[in-house]
């Protein structure tokens, strides 16, 4: 990373409101974006960055260029509980004496709180997805000297952010929608005085898919229920979670639904491919990788194994009782269902 891209910068959006850009310690996510929020003489800050050391003050430079500082926050509101978004809360809140806004199903975060641990649960998965055990060697050496705190620590919010809960700012009140699937803990806020929208990671100027899996059965079709939940809001900005702001919300549905879509074929060809396979084994089967998007094998199989709950729900594909590496087929066409396993929102 140049020293450029690692100083946080700022960049006001419109009155009271401000795009914070955090650098991030991780190749192919150089930064994430807070959003700074005037109320009176303070501040809603709208997701954190990252935590650790010196995170804090990079935080403070960047409320420097639109005025404030740290000690401006008033109330520290998440989008989801990833520590790109939610690592410095704590630190944030013990510092000024504001309160955390967070949804309830925040639980996951654990998992993300020490990141050797959650480096062990990688490379677990990877076990039980029949990823080489030289792969997994590998992985584990290429973090080994990059393992640094990005959490701060955990906190229970003081108030859980769920439909009906309002955030009121300069700039009006912003109301807060469920969105699951990126993560089980996601939410994003709507303004619709002004027709805005800050969408954490729900939706990005560059399609990028990623679900949290093992929190939940479907996050596959949480998601798609959760782009149906804000299909017909009115919005002219949105305001996410990395790279800039961008328009036209319905168009970026309609994107998205389609890589989401071609996603998941992608996955049945694969098992279509052959007899049974593991997860790392669909992985070299699927023939258009840039279906999956990243080039990052362990971050490649949450995608996949995402997929195969969803196809598994839909009785599209079946994992093999007590094999390990787990291993899945494809069901026939007459056992499959038409409808998604999630009711449409």
């Amino acid at each position: 990373m140049t020293d450029a891209a690692a100083k946080p910068r700022t960049e006001r959006i419109q009155a009271g409101i401000w795009r914070l850009r955090l650098p991030t310690p991780w190749p192919g996510v150089p930064h994430s974006n807070a959003w700074a929020l005037q109320r009176g003489a303070g501040l809603v800050l709208v997701d954190t960055g990252i935590g650790g050391e010196g995170r804090l003050r990079m935080l403070d430079l960047a409320l420097g260029e639109a005025g404030f500082g740290v000690e401006d926050i008033e109330l520290v509101v998440c989008t989801h509980a990833h520590s790109d978004h939610h690592g410095l809360a704590l630190s944030i809140c013990e510092e000024t004496g504001s309160e955390l806004w967070l949804h309830p199903q925040w639980a996951h975060f654990n998992a993300e709180a020490d990141e050797s641990v959650a480096l062990e649960r990688r490379l677990e998965v990877g076990r039980m997805c029949g990823v080489p055990a030289g792969t997994l060697a590998a992985y584990r050496q290429s973090f080994a000297d990059k393992l640094a705190a990005v959490v701060d620590g955990i906190r229970a919010p003081d108030r859980e952010l769920v439909a009906g809960v309002e955030i009121e700012t300069d700039v009006g009140s912003w109301a807060v929608v469920e969105t699951p699937g990126h993560a089980p803990s996601h939410v994003v806020f709507h303004q619709p005085d002004r027709r805005l929208m800050i969408t954490g990671d729900h939706l990005l100027g560059r399609v990028h898919l990623f679900f949290d899996h093992g929190h939940t059965a479907d996050p596959f079709a949480e998601y798609l229920a959760s782009l149906d939940a804000i299909e017909s809001l009115e919005v002219d900005l949105c305001l996410p979670g990395h790279g800039k702001p961008f328009r036209d919300l319905r168009a970026k549905i309609v994107e998205v639904r389609a890589q989401a879509d071609r996603m998941l074929q992608a996955v049945r060809d694969g098992l279509a491919r052959g007899g049974e396979a593991t997860a790392f084994e669909l992985i070299e089967r699927i023939a258009d990788r840039e279906q999956l998007e990243s080039g990052d094998e362990i971050f490649d199989l949450t995608l996949v194994l995402v997929c195969l709950d969803h196809l598994e729900l839909r009785r599209e594909a079946r994992s093999v009782p007590g094999s390990d590496p787990q291993r899945w087929y494809p069901c026939l066409s007459s056992e499959a269902v038409s409808a998604d396993p999630l009711p449409r929102r």
